[in-house]
């Protein structure tokens, strides 16, 4: 059976800013975001909130570590006008990703395993082809060329450049790299690393850092989603026809 906080303890919005740290402010503008649900107000246009606004709040800061601020504010909203389906779909989804995100990790280490050795000048390719293989635009080879992660030559007769099998290598790691969520002067370093000692050994604490990152996240996930439960375990039923 349904609890409904709606009847427990009036609170005031900063009895809810104190306990998580937050400020006032930040109450009234996760209740303007939708993340809360709307305030009730007092006769002189104060606002009131119940323990189901508190319970509100702890779902959203729980979600935000494992979904992010952008996905956590969704699925609080989408629950907050009970289109459960749409939260529980927008969850479905980060988890997906996370999913997708430990598979790039897989196959970062198995393309790190294969590197050598490195077929000296055979497979030379352009931007357009090596653009399309990797599903991003020619500019972001540009951009990652002018960052010093690839270093293609140029052709003496066209000007345009030319991608060794070797580099061929080093932007498949960059791009895996960068779906992992490294900043491209953090992959820098490390693609100049491998392409001088001819190695791996400088990308094993890089892949460690991101076991535990991809980790985190998934505590974060259970976390978020127990906290969540509980929210829409002491919500109101919603009305007939309303969304689920």
């Amino acid at each position: 059976m349904r609890r409904n906080p709606q009847d427990g303890d009036r609170l005031r919005p900063v009895d809810l800013a104190r306990r998580h740290g937050l400020s006032t402010q930040a109450i009234r503008n996760y209740e303007a975001a939708g993340v809360l649900p709307v305030a009730e107000r007092t006769l002189h246009g104060y606002r009131t909130y119940t323990p189901l606004h508190a319970s509100a709040l702890k779902a959203f800061l729980a979600l935000v570590p494992g979904h992010g601020h952008a996905t956590a504010t969704s699925i609080m909203r989408a629950v907050n006008r009970d289109a459960t389906g749409e939260a529980l779909r927008l969850i479905d989804e980060s988890h997906a990703q996370l999913l997708d995100d430990r598979r790039t990790l897989q196959a970062v280490e198995a393309a790190l395993r294969d590197l050598e050795p490195v077929p000296p000048e055979r497979g030379d390719t352009f931007v357009g082809p090596l653009s399309r293989r990797l599903g991003i635009r020619p500019a972001t080879l540009r951009k990652w060329e002018r960052a010093g992660v690839v270093q293609p030559r140029r052709d003496p007769r066209t000007g345009y450049r030319v991608y060794t099998a070797a580099d061929v290598r080093d932007t498949l790691l960059v791009h895996q790299l960068r779906r992992g969520g490294h900043l491209l002067e953090q992959i820098a370093p490390l693609i100049a690393q491998v392409r001088s000692a001819g190695g791996v050994a400088p990308l094993e604490s890089t892949l460690r850092d991101w076991h535990a990152r991809l980790a985190a996240r998934s505590r974060a996930m259970l976390t978020g989603a127990a906290a969540l439960d509980a929210y829409l375990d002491c919500r109101p039923a919603p009305a007939d026809g309303a969304a689920g």
